[in-house]
């Protein structure tokens, strides 16, 4: 398995905590930007909330910059968790709907003017992109891969010094539109943030968060090797330190005996009989609904290093490609699905539960297209769990990524991006291969 050389002699907490001193060192070392590369459940937002108050402490004011409305209240929510007494502003537009998470704990405005009195600032770039003025000594972009270079252009102006998080293996920023005209240029909009900001300025310190506090032992090594093949991680907790078990005894279904597997080894791989289907492939989405139902219906207990507490449907989450698979999940769970989250990729990036069903890009294709194969996609949904993954596919898939060989094409002046997807899917179904389940009895 690939890791940061000496990472498993040392204690994860050690090694963690060694970074995230480093990157504080480096805020007050007089560089004009720090950038800090975190795996799935690295403790990200964590560093994030440290980074704002240790530079408040200095008595300068900063800005925080944040992808979705979503990712901005869990921000803001961390922050007045942590440091209850830090002054704490929302810019947000005229639209927005204060939640009930954030009403109590800070001040929320449509004007930074309105917030000249707040140490912190928070809101989303496209809202930071409507600032005609005002300047902050410092910023810290959140989700800092998932924003769009022209963006990060758009609020440059807006600050002095900045640091940058964010998780290099997951999804690239995207558009509706075509962009096929930028690419290769050096100002291609479509670029992320980080990447635009480090061939301009390859001086930066780039540190990398060195464990997954999210991931169990069973997990890490493999999204490691699939998607951070250069910069591996580990887990922060060992084989057996978290379990899964289930209150209600199984009827040997396939159902029953996917769900075993994954509660047993963390993944199982239920695979479905190999044919070509249209993207809302009933049998498939069906076979997903049915085990996520099943497994609340077996009453889930998860034993981990923060204690013992049954499975709620809030802790299950289903994800998928694209936005009418998820629809047709949610009518099939129906009543039975209440409180589940059920969600594209996109969506689920950057959130956390204790066991997910995943519908495999891939299952039932006639081709592997770039959507499908990127590596970031699959990346997300292979890492949202703390206890185990499920993954729902037709057979077959080995064949179609043989057919479709890695052979994007190369242009001048973009990066290539490694892992591709086509080699890290290869890798996901090796792993899965052992803890295979077929659908027929």
């Amino acid at each position: 398995m690939t890791q940061p050389a000496g990472l498993d002699a040392v204690d994860p907490s050690v090694a963690a905590t060694k970074v995230v001193e480093e990157v504080l060192a480096d805020l007050d070392g007089g560089h004009k930007g720090v950038v800090v590369d975190s795996p799935p459940g690295a403790g990200k937002s964590t560093l994030v909330v440290r980074a704002a108050a240790h530079l408040a402490e200095s008595g300068q004011r900063l800005m925080i910059v944040a992808q979705t409305n979503e990712q901005v209240d869990d921000l803001i929510e961390r922050i007045t968790d942590k440091h209850p007494a830090l002054s704490l502003g929302r810019l947000s537009a005229s639209s927005y709907t204060v939640s009930a998470r954030v009403a109590a704990s800070v001040k929320v405005a449509t004007k930074a003017a309105d917030l000249a009195e707040q140490t912190v600032v928070i809101a989303t770039a496209a809202k930071w992109a409507t600032l005609s003025d005002g300047s902050w000594p410092w910023a810290i972009v959140d989700e800092a891969y998932q924003m769009r270079s022209d963006m990060l252009l758009r609020i440059a102006g807006r600050f002095e010094r900045a640091l940058f998080v964010g998780d290099p293996g997951q999804l690239d920023p995207f558009s509706t539109v075509e962009v096929e005209r930028w690419t290769g240029l050096s100002w291609d909009p479509m670029r992320s943030a980080v990447s635009v900001l480090l061939a301009h300025n390859p001086e930066l310190p780039v540190h990398r968060l060195p464990v997954s506090w999210r991931l169990p032992a069973s997990a890490a090594p493999v999204v490691s090797d699939a998607f951070y093949p250069f910069t591996g991680f580990r887990s922060g907790t060992g084989p057996g330190d978290r379990r899964l078990e289930f209150a209600a005894r199984g009827m040997g279904t396939t159902y029953d005996r996917a769900l075993e597997e994954a509660a047993k080894t963390g993944w199982a791989l239920f695979e479905l009989p190999a044919r070509h289907t249209v993207r809302t492939d009933a049998e498939a989405v069906q076979a997903t609904a049915a085990l996520a139902v099943r497994l609340l219906q077996r009453g889930p207990v998860a034993h981990s290093e923060h204690g013992t507490h049954t499975v709620g449907r809030d802790r299950v989450a289903i994800g998928a490609a694209h936005r009418d698979q998820v629809a047709a999940i949610r009518t099939a769970l129906g009543d039975l699905g209440e409180g589940i989250t059920v969600d594209t990729a996109n969506r689920l990036q950057g959130r956390e539960y204790d066991v997910t069903v995943v519908l495999h890009p891939l299952s039932g294709r006639r081709d592997a297209t770039a959507f499908h194969l990127e590596s970031g996609r699959l990346c997300v949904l292979t890492s949202r769990h703390r206890h185990a993954c499920i993954v729902v596919a037709r057979a077959g898939i080995p064949e179609l990524l043989d057919a479709h060989p890695s052979a994007e094409p190369v242009h001048l002046g973009v990066p290539i991006k490694f892992p591709d997807g086509w080699e890290a899917n290869q890798s996901i179904l090796a792993h899965l291969a052992p803890h295979r389940i077929p659908a027929t009895p």
